[in-house]
């Protein structure tokens, strides 16, 4: 079992794009500015990750 930490609530947060995110090939990428204003990490090997996590598939 591994110790997550609990994820916070759920906030209605505004994106901007160029800021947050940018479209690469039809797909939405997140800046490292947006996730780390998200506050956690997904651990899905976001492409900017602040975090420092490495999905195993890359």
């Amino acid at each position: 079992m591994q110790n997550k930490q609990p994820k916070p609530p759920k906030q209605n947060i505004v994106l901007e794009k160029e800021q947050d995110f940018y479209i690469e090939n039809g797909k939405i990428v997140f800046t490292s500015e947006y996730l780390l204003k998200r506050g956690y990490c997904c651990e899905n090997g976001c492409r900017h990750c602040p975090y420092g996590f490495k999905s195993k598939n890359s």
